[in-house]
C-alpha cells in the first residue's frame, strides 16, 4: 500500500460528530424481560449489559443500541473492482471503510482482524456521515463502500452515510453477506446503489457448520434485491477446497442463480487462502476456479469471473453474443475497452447489463490509505 493520504476538511461549522452510542429500532421485549434484536436472523436475546454476537449492538438502559456509530477501523481508496464489482462504474475509485464485528461466524474469514475484533481500539478513526460524503467528493471518489466487515450490523450509521452521500451525488456500495431480516432489509437497501453479496456456499451444512448461519435467509435477500429493488448487485463465492467447491454444488448454485435471478447477474469465484480458523486448508487451485467458471457459464450465466488469482481471461468481460473482448482486466487494472457510450458491444451491438459510462475511470489498481480529519 502506498503512503497514507491526509485529507482535512476546510472550514467546518457543523455540529461535532454524534456520540458513538445511538438508539436503534429493530428490537422488541420478550416475556422473560430479555430484549430480542430483530436486525438479523440471529435474533440475539439480551439482558442488560449484554452484547449481541455481532459485538456492536448491545442492551444499554433497557434498549438495543449501536455502540460504534461514527467509528471506523480505517479509510482507504480502492478500485471498485476490488469489492468486487465489475459492472458498476468500472475503473472508478471508491472510498472504503469498515467498523468492527460481524453477525456471521465464518471460520475462514479473510478480514478477521476487523470483523472478529472485540477491541474498541480497532475503531481508532471517526467520521460523521457529512464528513465522509464531503471527503468522497473532494477525493474524487464516485462511491463510498461499506466493506471489510458487514454493514448490516452498523445499519444506522451506513444508512446515514448513504443519505449524506446521495445528497452529494456519491453512490453507496454495500459489501454484505445478506444476513438481514425483511423489515430492516427494505430500509437498508433503499439507500444503496450497488451491492456485492457473499454467497458463502450452496448447502445448509456449509452455512451451519462453517458460518454459523442459514442459507435460506441469504437466498431471500438475493431474491429481494432482484425482484423488489433497483440496486445493481453482483455475487461472490469464495471456493474452499473440500468444503464448497464440488462440481455438484457449483452446478446447483449456478442453476439456481440462472432460474431465480437471471443470467445477467455477474458471479465471482474467488480463491481462498488459509486464514483465521481454517489454516489447515490449502489455497484454492486455479483449476478449481476455472472449473467452476466453466460450469456456471454452461448453465447460462453470461458473466462469470475468477478472483484472487492472476487470470486475465477469467477476470475480463466478454460479449455473451459474439464473444468479443469488452473489458480487459489484469487483477484490478483495466486494459482494452470495447463498450460504446450506451454500454453495448462495439462489435455486435449487444447491450451489457450493468452501470457503465462512455469511458472507464482511470483510478487503476492502486490502493490508497486515507486519514480523515476536520
Amino acid at each position: 500500500m502506498s503512503s497514507i493520504l491526509n485529507w482535512q476538511l476546510g472550514k467546518d461549522n457543523r455540529k461535532p460528530r454524534p456520540d458513538s452510542v445511538v438508539s436503534t429500532r429493530y428490537w422488541h421485549k420478550l416475556e422473560d424481560g430479555r430484549l430480542q434484536c430483530d436486525l438479523c436472523p440471529r435474533e440475539c436475546k439480551l439482558r442488560e449489559g449484554q452484547q449481541g454476537l455481532c459485538f456492536v449492538r448491545a442492551r444499554v438502559d433497557n434498549e438495543i443500541v449501536l455502540t460504534t456509530y461514527g467509528r471506523s477501523s480505517g479509510f482507504c481508496i480502492d478500485p471498485i473492482e476490488k469489492k468486487p464489482l465489475n459492472h458498476f462504474l468500472p475503473g472508478t475509485p471508491v472510498l472504503s471503510f469498515g467498523t468492527a464485528g460481524c453477525n456471521l461466524a465464518c471460520k475462514f474469514c479473510q478480514n478477521w482482524d476487523m470483523s472478529k475484533s472485540r477491541e474498541m481500539r480497532t475503531l481508532a478513526d471517526s467520521a460523521s456521515p457529512e464528513l465522509l460524503a464531503d471527503a468522497a467528493v473532494e477525493l474524487k471518489c464516485r462511491s463510498i463502500a461499506f466493506t471489510y466487515n458487514d454493514p448490516v450490523i452498523f445499519h444506522e450509521y451506513a444508512i446515514d452515510v448513504a443519505s449524506a452521500a446521495r445528497e452529494k451525488g456519491v453512490n453507496s456500495v454495500a459489501v454484505t453477506a445478506g444476513y438481514i431480516c425483511p423489515e430492516p432489509r427494505i430500509e437498508f437497501f433503499d439507500h444503496m446503489d450497488a451491492a456485492n453479496v457473499d454467497l458463502k456456499g450452496f448447502t445448509e451444512r456449509f452455512y451451519h457448520k462453517i458460518c454459523g448461519a442459514h442459507l435460506a435467509h441469504v437466498l431471500d435477500t438475493l431474491l429481494y434485491l432482484k425482484h423488489e429493488t433497483s440496486v445493481w448487485f453482483e455475487i461472490t463465492t469464495l471456493l474452499i477446497p473440500g468444503e464448497n467447491d464440488s462440481s455438484d454444488e457449483i452446478e446447483k448454485m449456478s442453476l439456481w442463480i440462472a432460474e431465480n435471478l437471471g443470467t445477467d447477474i455477474p458471479l465471482h469465484f474467488s480463491a481462498f487462502h488459509p486464514d483465521y480458523r481454517m489454516m489447515d486448508k490449502p489455497p484454492t487451485p486455479p483449476s478449481t476456479l476455472s472449473n467452476a467458471r466453466n460450469i456456471a457459464r454452461a448453465n447460462g450465466l453470461k458473466f462469470v469471473y475468477t478472483g484472487n488469482v492472476h487470470d486475465s481471461d477469467g477476470g475480463s468481460t466478454w460479449c455473451p453474443s459474439c464473444d468479443a473482448l469488452l473489458i480487459e482486466r489484469d487483477w484490478y487494472k483495466l486494459g482494452r475497452w470495447h463498450l460504446d457510450a450506451q454500454g453495448c458491444c462495439q462489435s455486435c451491438g449487444q447491450c451489457i447489463a450493468g452501470i457503465f459510462e462512455a469511458s472507464p475511470g482511470d483510478w487503476g489498481p492502486k490502493r490508497q490509505a486515507v486519514r480523515l480529519s476536520r
